[in-house]
């Protein structure tokens, strides 16, 4: 059975805009999905490009804009037509609730794409401990007992590791899966991952130095 890494952020826009084609690829295939949730910033600045705060208006107005919203048209996505207000807030805790409930299955499938879409549909605050709270219990959750394994050292561990093991790796933004080592960066190559996943890519100058 195929595998996929999926490494995100919690609040990352375009890991929102590909999950459900994500699922529907894995569902198709019988691709086991493994969430890797983690800290976006020092992934991004481990593999040398600009911190967020540094880049042009024009880019952030075209990445952050127009794609997005050419995007969320195409994938038949609901998401609301501006920055989140609570965008830079911290957003730790709710991929460590993510982590919490396990790497991979349907249970971790539905918590990721609910949190994804409330931020981005519906404008929440991912740092609210009362907004992550609802979302668990409206899928069954016992939310705070879910909190509470948020915050054991283990799951902090876990969410550590996979910041750490995303800077390492050929993973330079949200989201990045990975299929047989070959990296796939962004919700905009699932075709392309879809294909790897019965057709791999060939390669002739190219290694995964985390796999070589």
């Amino acid at each position: 059975m195929a595998q996929i890494d999926y490494y995100y952020s919690a609040h990352s826009a375009y890991a929102y805009l590909g999950a459900q084609a994500l699922y529907d690829i894995c569902a198709r295939h019988g691709a086991t999905l493994v969430h890797k949730p983690f800290d976006l910033s020092p992934v991004v600045e481990a593999q040398g490009s600009l911190p967020f705060r540094d880049r042009t208006q024009a880019h952030v107005d075209y990445f952050f804009g127009r794609e997005i919203e050419r995007w969320a048209e195409w994938r038949g996505v609901e998401i609301i037509n501006f920055r989140p207000t609570y965008h830079d807030t911290d957003y730790s805790l709710a991929g460590r609730i993510i982590a919490a409930v396990g790497p991979s299955g349907p249970k971790v499938d539905a918590l990721s794409l609910a949190i994804l879409q409330v931020h981005w549909r519906d404008d929440a605050d991912l740092s609210d401990i009362a907004t992550l709270q609802a979302i668990a219990s409206s899928l069954g959750h016992d939310a705070d007992a879910l909190i509470a394994q948020a915050d054991r050292d283990a799951t902090r561990a876990t969410y550590a590791q996979n910041t750490s093991d995303s800077a390492a790796n050929p993973v330079f933004g949200s989201p990045t899966y990975i299929v047989n080592g070959d990296p796939f960066y962004g919700q905009d190559r699932l075709e392309m991952l879809e294909r790897a996943l019965t057709t791999p890519f060939k390669s002739t100058n190219w290694t995964n130095p985390q796999v070589s």
